[in-house]
């Protein structure tokens, strides 16, 4: 098995040459693989930039008389990701390790999040120390940030590249093991203002003998869950806190995209559904939140986080999506309602409490749910009885 070291000879040879060398001196098999496109190769590689471009479907004949950076990239990201999938589904790839500026971060990356969460992947990257969601998206990627520019070895980039060799042979040496008698696993999300729910949900999912991921519901946490169902390795769906549709729907920072609350209901996964947290949008500091929004209902969370009160139509819009995603589902599926409040600061007497926002949530939901059974309780989502009735929902079903 192998550590597969992608990068773009063209431009950054010598670097992956010093990387693949200190890799094999600590005394891992290393596959270098050529993404660069437009200039020569400096050093050798162990898979040609022909065979990457092949593998999607494309030659670089066509790319450099196309002269289009921006397809070479495109098409050495296909390319790279299909070779290290392939290599991986032999049981061949031991961990990834790319480097390289905006395009090598791209088509590293790209591999990358392709294979599954536990595989070590480390991307060298100029842009490490920046906004780097869009490249780690839902995986367990480590960026590691380059300082200076990957442009020629020095001394800065010469510790740089060593250590992120050594950082590799450690994952790739150490990794854990795992027990076959591990338990079962169950997802469950969770929010600041959901944390009582879901902390006792989960205690009754462990006595029962399933161990609970909890994901924090802030945009890559919900995508790393659906990920995660997606790949078939959970037993159970807890999704009591879907806050990160209301960021999508209106505008907020904590999206989980479109396919948020789709996974479960695709692959016939057990899932038992709540309205945690949909009473808010989240933005940053308050001198970041749209001027549009100037007249909204508004709770400073703390200085960094802001957030503003769902409107009546924008739950009616919420309850609309969640009943409508639920009653497509494959699998057994149920939803609770707490009918006193859906987070923390939306009860009597808190900021956010608001009975008609929460009433036009719960009519939506129930018109559009099919035949999805919608469970209405007359507790808040934070008593322990609303989170002991869904955590024994999902156990009846699974």
């Amino acid at each position: 098995m192998t550590v597969f070291l992608l990068a773009t000879l063209d431009t950054k040879g010598p670097e992956a040459d010093l990387v693949r060398d200190r890799l094999q001196a600590l005394g891992i098999e290393t596959c270098l693989v050529d993404t660069g496109c437009l200039g020569e190769p400096t050093v050798a590689a162990d898979v040609s930039r022909e065979e990457v471009f092949s593998a999607a479907a494309t030659s670089r004949h066509e790319l450099v008389a196309g002269g289009d950076r921006g397809a070479a990239i495109a098409a050495a990201a296909r390319g790279a990701t299909q070779i290290v999938w392939s290599a991986h589904q032999r049981d061949q790839v031991r961990g990834v390790l790319a480097l390289g500026g905006s395009a090598g971060t791209t088509i590293g990356t790209a591999a990358m999040r392709r294979l599954p969460i536990g595989i070590p992947k480390l991307m060298i990257s100029t842009l490490a120390s920046g906004q780097v969601r869009p490249y780690v998206a839902d995986k367990d990627i480590m960026m590691f940030n380059s300082v200076v520019d990957l442009a020629g070895i020095n001394r800065i980039s010469r510790h740089v590249l060593a250590n992120a060799a050594a950082a590799m042979v450690g994952m790739v040496k150490h990794r854990p093991e795992y027990s076959q008698s591990d338990r079962p696993l169950v997802a469950a999300t969770m929010f600041g203002v959901t944390t009582p729910c879901v902390e006792r949900a989960r205690d009754v999912l462990q006595d029962a003998g399933y161990e609970v991921l909890v994901f924090h519901a802030t945009g890559n946490g919900g995508q790393a869950m659906e990920s995660l169902i997606a790949d078939g390795v959970l037993a159970g769906v807890l999704d009591l806190t879907t806050t990160e549709l209301a960021d999508e729907l209106v505008g907020g920072i904590l999206s989980a995209g479109p396919q948020r609350l789709t996974a479960a209901a695709r692959h016939g996964v057990p899932q038992v559904v709540s309205v945690g947290a949909t009473d808010m949008v989240n933005f940053g500091p308050p001198e970041t939140t749209p001027a549009e929004f100037d007249q909204r209902v508004f709770y400073h969370h703390n200085p960094t986080v802001t957030l503003m009160r769902t409107t009546v139509s924008e739950n009616q819009r919420l309850g609309t999506e969640i009943g409508g995603k639920l009653a497509g589902a494959t699998g057994p599926a149920a939803i609770l309602l707490p009918l006193r409040g859906v987070s923390a600061i939306d009860a009597d007497g808190q900021p956010f409490d608001s009975p008609a926002a929460r009433q036009a949530l719960f009519t939506a939901i129930k018109k559009h749910a099919g035949d999805v059974p919608v469970l209405e309780l007359d507790h808040h989502i934070n008593d322990e009885s609303f989170a002991v009735a869904a955590a024994r929902r999902l156990l009846s079903m699974m």
